[in-house]
């Protein structure tokens, strides 16, 4: 199968590219600089820079591929810079914008599958009530383009192809900045998220996120959730954290401070048990962690080395 990716270098694309090529795939993979062309090259891609908003460029770039896995983020590069609404702007182009013209140009180009990374977490507070794919969702001010990008690959679907949606659950790995703003937090003793202890977080790995996108070349037109098999609680996420770093249980902020983190806390805070039973059903895909408590300290053991721990007091200087 020809397969064209964007995001190819991110945290996801970089697991997900050498897969595909394992698994005999030819892959064209975006780079916007000669550096990650030259990385890209080096694994046995295609690389391709193109601008994703130029429909003209994409059309000619996609051309002759059976697939489009789109990947593509801008994700602001601090937990601070995560708190404005304006270090979205970009990200929220991508969303809205990017993912409508790569399905104008796999239209064109006659490609039979677009795959769409998405996001779980803008699911409604359920509480203690299992999510899946049929619970309407609810996103706050900073990320109501997810919107827009689950829409473009349902057009696709209505327009003859498999549109394929992937909302994946918080992501964690060694080379995640949450992961490592996590850790910095923990050590500090405190929990950085705000919210009761006692609700739901659902997450994944980056190498399961890779995995699922690799499964979604196969997988029936629809969303699929990925998430690990078992939620966990606020309280059992950083106290997992926490063992796995060797300190202390964090302490938990009031949860008349929510407000504060603005929209992006609205949505932390909220309790999100979400299921993954519809993806295990239509592939062979199994997360490798069931949990963070059992991820934890894979991520941990490669993330938090001298070269992160390097990274953290540069943070805190």
């Amino acid at each position: 199968m020809k397969v064209f990716v964007t995001g190819a270098t991110g945290v996801i694309g970089r697991r997900l590219v050498p897969m595909l090529l394992a698994n005999g795939h030819d892959v064209t993979a975006v780079a916007r600089s000669p550096i990650k062309s030259a990385q890209l090259r080096q694994q046995g891609a295609t690389p391709i820079e193109v601008d994703l908003f130029d429909r003209t460029a994409l059309v000619r770039a996609v051309a002759g591929h059976d697939a489009a896995i789109n990947l593509v983020t801008h994700i602001p590069n601090s937990t601070f810079r995560m708190l404005l609404r304006s270090a979205w702007r970009e990200n929220d182009r991508l969303r809205r914008e990017a993912s409508a013209n790569l399905v104008d140009a796999c239209l064109a180009g006659r490609v039979s599958r677009f795959v769409q990374e998405s996001f779980a977490p803008v699911y409604p507070d359920r509480g203690d009530q299992w999510i899946d794919e049929s619970v309407p969702l609810s996103p706050v001010r900073y990320n109501r383009t997810v919107l827009d990008a689950e829409a473009s690959a349902a057009r696709f679907s209505r327009s003859g192809g498999a549109g394929v949606v992937l909302r994946f659950g918080g992501f964690y790995g060694r080379d995640a900045l949450q992961t490592d703003a996590f850790i910095q937090s923990v050590r500090r003793g405190w929990a950085p998220i705000p919210g009761s202890p006692a609700a739901y977080i659902s997450s994944v790995s980056h190498d399961d996120a890779a995995t699922a996108a690799r499964a979604a070349l196969t997988l029936p037109a629809g969303v699929y959730n990925v998430v690990d098999d078992r939620p966990v609680t606020h309280r059992e996420f950083f106290d997992s954290l926490a063992e796995a770093v060797g300190v202390p249980a964090p302490k938990f902020p009031p949860v008349w401070m929510t407000p504060l983190f603005g929209s992006i806390g609205e949505m932390a805070a909220r309790s999100l048990r979400i299921s993954n039973r519809k993806l295990q059903a239509a592939s062979a895909w199994k997360p490798k962690y069931p949990s963070v408590r059992e991820g934890w300290p894979a991520a941990i053991a490669r993330a938090d080395g001298p070269e992160s721990q390097k990274l953290l007091d540069r943070r805190e200087a």
